[in-house]
């Protein structure tokens, strides 16, 4: 192994335990896809893209405070990872910061709400949440080639809806002045998309 491989430390080998133990037993929305290989490939995503190792812990953690809030909590996460990394995961969600489990909020009021949010973020904290929508859409693309308007049914919102958020997303992020190649590959898929599926 040459001494420039990239290391797997024992702080990101914990934060992969430590997904493993909240999501391992999870799948994606009507599939039997494993919801950890989301935030693995989030993960790579990150990484590809030249991101910090605790980004790289946030992208894997992502989802942990809204989907898993009745088993982890951001004094937990900050307690063995630090607050940068639930800095960058609260970017990610759109839960209020008092969300710890139960009903949430109407759809459209979270993701107006993370948009605003999203906005007035410095564009250094926007790599993991970018990551995590080019591989939602990556998915969205291919499901809908293969299944089509069935898709939608899998959602809380619909196709307009959802290509609404994705393309607001888009928007979002320039707006706070973000730049790079994942952002690129996010505005394509959200292209191919509306392509396919806008009606």
């Amino acid at each position: 192994m040459s001494s420039n491989s990239p290391q797997i430390t024992s702080r990101l080998h914990e934060a992969l335990q430590f997904t493993f133990k909240l999501h391992g037993r999870d799948a994606r929305k009507e599939s039997n896809v494993p919801y950890v290989a989301h935030l693995l490939s989030v993960c790579a995503l990150v990484q590809q893209d030249g991101g910090s190792e605790d980004e790289a812990i946030a992208a894997l953690l992502h989802d942990a405070l809204e989907d898993k809030a009745e088993q982890t909590s951001r004094a937990e996460i900050a307690a063995l990872f630090g607050d940068h990394v639930v800095a960058l995961i609260e970017v990610s969600i759109d839960t209020p910061p008092d969300y710890e489990g139960g009903e949430k909020p109407p759809w459209r009021q979270r993701k107006e709400a993370y948009l605003a949010h999203v906005r007035s973020t410095n564009p250094d904290l926007l790599r993991v949440t970018i990551a995590d929508k080019v591989d939602n859409a990556r998915a969205i693309l291919a499901d809908y080639l293969r299944i089509g308007d069935e898709l939608w049914k899998r959602f809380n919102a619909g196709r307009e809806d959802q290509l609404w958020y994705y393309e607001n997303s888009v928007l979002a992020y320039e707006a706070a002045g973000y730049k790079g190649p994942l952002l690129e590959e996010l505005r394509r898929l959200v292209d191919q998309i509306r392509a396919h599926a806008g009606q």
